[in-house]
């Protein structure tokens, strides 16, 4: 059985502290997630805009003095013959754009899965002027005894996918782009496949097809190659739009198994199951036909983006698997379900 946690959401923005004096959090959503020393760990997505004065249009920034970096607000005059308000998610000035919130990603923690204490600190924010508008949509991929995290960088050059490593979840190194812009949704395997890392990767379509999920392989983690699409959106009413991977994969002994997301009609998101060759994982073995969960709660359909729920984070525990999805671009919440539950979904 697979079901909709009864405290969901289990993270809501008033749960998290802003990370400066004139923020106002909007969302603690889309969360990576990861088991550590018996607790579990969410990178929360955390969405930021600035407390609006009247007469000014203020957005948040990272500055970066002496190659310190630190958050900020642009304070601009609403009669500024410089200022272009583009829609609600940003303003043009002085020849450069901004966006109108900002992400980092900050850590929650729990002992049993459903009740989180959200730090109150950032744990990944803009550092390098390569993720100066934010860091969004943490995935975590343990191998070894190492957690390397993946995550969108956004900049005024567009986003791409940076990567980076801790080995506590106090100390991180950042090791840099990994996928150039416009790429993002990647979910990088737990252990080697014929000797190379694999992951999961979802270029943009500009004017020509349909996002769709990709493959590839690296011999450090940082250089990848031998790209190939290998599942593309259906012509259905989840899919109709783009689809995309989601949390790392789960190894079982059929194959491993993937939850991604599709975005169909009317802009809904919906979850679903696929199954890859253990040997050949760029092989689709087997895809649900029909979603593994979509939204129906409040809290899923009503939000700051309604409509939606999108997973990057799923755990193994104690024979149950916890899948951490966002919804409504807003709230952070759980569904809890197993392997065999999983696998069955495939059949649907």
């Amino acid at each position: 059985m697979l079901y909709k946690a009864e405290e969901n959401p289990v993270v809501k923005p008033t749960d998290v502290k802003p990370s400066m004096d004139g923020y106002e959090v909007l969302g603690a959503f889309n969360p990576g997630a990861t088991l550590f020393k018996e607790e579990i760990l969410l990178l929360l997505r955390v969405s930021e805009r600035c407390t609006q004065k009247q007469g000014y249009v203020r957005v948040p920034v990272y500055r970066f003095d002496n190659g310190k970096p630190h958050p900020d607000i642009l304070e601009i005059k609403n009669d500024d013959p410089d200022l272009r308000l583009k829609d609600t998610r940003g303003v043009f000035y002085r020849g450069r754009d901004y966006l109108s919130s900002m992400s980092h990603i900050r850590i929650a923690r729990s002992k049993d899965g459903i009740h989180f204490t959200v730090d109150e600190h950032p744990f990944i924010y803009p550092t390098f002027e390569w993720e100066e508008y934010g860091t969004e949509d943490a995935r975590i991929t343990k191998i070894n005894d190492k957690y390397y995290i993946n995550y969108t960088a956004i900049s005024r050059d567009s986003w791409a996918t940076a990567l980076c490593v801790t080995e506590d979840f106090i100390d991180v190194k950042k090791l840099g782009l990994i996928f150039h812009p416009e790429n993002k949704d990647v979910a990088i395997f737990p252990e080697k496949v014929n000797g190379k890392y694999i992951a999961l990767h979802r270029p943009n379509n500009s004017g020509f097809g349909k996002a769709s999920i990709w493959y590839a392989e690296s011999p450090d983690l940082l250089h990848w190659g031998q790209h190939r699409c290998i599942a593309r959106p259906r012509d259905n009413e989840w899919e109709s739009m783009k689809i995309g991977g989601g949390a790392p994969p789960l190894k079982t002994d059929e194959g491993w198994l993937i939850i991604y997301h599709g975005k169909g009609d009317n802009s809904k998101y919906s979850l679903f199951t696929m199954l890859l060759d253990l040997n050949e994982p760029w092989r689709v073995v087997k895809r649900a036909t029909k979603p593994l969960i979509i939204p129906t709660e409040k809290y899923e359909i009503e939000g700051f983006f309604g409509n939606v729920v999108f997973s990057n984070g799923v755990v193994e525990k104690d024979g149950k698997v916890y899948i951490y999805y966002g919804a409504a671009d807003e709230v952070s919440c759980v569904a809890i379900t197993d392997t065999k539950t999983l696998l069955e979904s495939l059949d649907w």
